[in-house]
């Protein structure tokens, strides 16, 4: 965990949503960008949420990831009480596989918008959480763009070997 001040606020419905937010916490780590971890159930603790939500600029928090999996409105109700952005991470289920936390996350009313990520998507969501920063922060930008670099030479390395394989084990006019 960074050393940096929070300014990405994780809640979480419960502690069974933390394995859903070791990558997010990777990716934040990686570029340096404080975080802090809660649990503040929207149905259990709602006056905890309300007031986490309440409170989160105030802490500093600039982001904030609410990652839940059921019938979950914890990201539109963190939502509903800040201005902050608010990505949704919705967490695979027993039941539905995570299709209703997806479904009650996207489907937000007019007026309180949530950005979502996909489901069991903790690294997709740290890396929105540094875009999101990346607008007013010149050192996360920097780290950004040198991520999508090595992501792409990777990508580009990855597929001339692959294809130099598949060349190899079979003549086909098509494969270059």
């Amino acid at each position: 965990m960074t050393k940096e001040k929070p300014i990405v606020g994780i809640v979480c419905g419960s502690v069974s949503d933390f394995p859903a937010i070791e990558e997010t916490m990777k990716v934040l780590d990686m570029f340096g960008i404080g975080y802090s971890v809660d649990v503040k159930s929207a149905h259990r603790l709602p006056d905890d949420m309300r007031r986490y939500a309440l409170e989160a600029e105030e802490k500093g928090y600039r982001v904030i990831i609410a990652v839940a999996g059921g019938a979950v409105d914890l990201s539109g109700m963190i939502a509903a009480y800040t201005i902050l952005p608010v990505i949704g991470l919705p967490v695979k289920t027993s039941a539905l596989s995570g299709l209703d936390s997806l479904y009650s996350m996207v489907q937000m009313p007019e007026g309180i918008p949530v950005a979502v990520v996909g489901i069991g998507r903790g690294k997709n969501a740290g890396l929105f959480a540094a875009e999101v920063l990346a607008v007013s922060d010149r050192k996360v930008r920097s780290k950004l763009l040198a991520y999508r670099e090595e992501l792409a030479a990777k990508t580009r390395e990855d597929a001339k070997k692959n294809i130099g394989k598949m060349r190899a084990s079979r003549k086909h006019p098509g494969l270059k």
